[in-house]
């Protein structure tokens, strides 16, 4: 855990009464919940528009260029997490991280799963119990010393308490489209962190990747996980899987891995870290 975030966190956090709502904890200036209103959606879409296009050099349509907002027919069905920075919100929440969670409950009922376009996700939905999609991750770039992200795994551990959500999944991505150059980190996530078969979703045939290029014995370990994203390394450490395959996403700019999730260890993880603050 980062040590800033831990303090942040910790500096005396006051937990609001929540009527019901899934996510709803403030400390200090900040405060994270799901996203309310349309405006709100628009606020989160605008932040990753920033992080993903502007920072990130994804390929934005000409509609999305123009609204400068990152959004997809998903987005309407979908529940958004943010955290909201309470002392620089005036008449419009200012909105510093997000995240973007499906259930199966709303993906069944519409649309599907914004995933089943890479991978092919019968496995997973085959499990029983509720399931949760995540995506579109992302802090602004004045908040990344660690404390919003550590309050937006506050507010996943929450939304799976509530839910009773067993098995969280979504597509985690390496920086580039080349698969050569990742492939020692593709491949060390082969090896080690491949789901077991009744979970492992596979890429769809026409967009699969290999990723078992570099027999384990070739490989240099600990040069692989430093080519890991923080978040790809959170997600192993929180005891999470891969599907079989990559997939190249020329629109982003990346190369995604089918991250699945069992969420037993992050609720009880995160309840017993938050409980001397309060935790309900």
């Amino acid at each position: 855990m980062n040590m800033a975030a831990n303090s942040a966190l910790h500096g005396q956090p006051v937990e609001l009464p929540t009527t019901g709502r899934p996510v709803f904890v403030r400390t200090r200036n900040l405060e994270i919940r799901l996203a309310e209103s349309p405006a709100e959606i628009e606020a989160a879409q605008r932040l990753r528009y920033g992080v993903f296009y502007e920072e990130l050099r994804a390929v934005p349509s000409i509609e999305t260029a123009r609204q400068k907002r990152d959004a997809d027919q998903f987005d309407v069905y979908c529940d958004h997490l943010l955290v909201v920075d309470l002392e620089k919100s005036g008449a419009k929440p200012f909105i510093c991280g997000t995240y973007r969670l499906l259930r199966r409950k709303s993906a069944m009922a519409n649309q599907g799963f914004y995933s089943a376009d890479e991978y092919d996700l019968t496995a997973l939905i085959s499990q029983p119990g509720e399931l949760v999609e995540l995506g579109r991750s992302c802090v602004h770039q004045d908040y990344r010393s660690g404390a919003v992200m550590q309050l937006l795994w506050r507010g996943i551990a929450d939304y799976l308490s509530h839910y009773r959500i067993s098995l969280m999944f979504g597509c985690g991505s390496l920086p580039g489209t080349d698969a050569e150059a990742l492939m020692p980190a593709l491949s060390y996530l082969h090896h080690f962190h491949l789901a077991p078969r009744d979970l492992r979703p596979r890429a769809v045939a026409d967009r699969y990747v290999a990723i078992d290029r570099i027999p384990l014995i070739r490989l240099d370990q600990k040069a692989a996980r430093d080519m890991l994203p923080p978040l790809i390394k959170g997600y192993m450490r929180l005891g999470g899987f891969i599907g079989d395959g990559a997939v190249i996403d020329h629109q982003f700019n990346t190369t995604d891995v089918c991250i699945i999730v069992p969420t037993d260890h992050i609720t009880e993880k995160y309840h017993r870290h938050y409980k001397p603050c309060g935790t309900r």
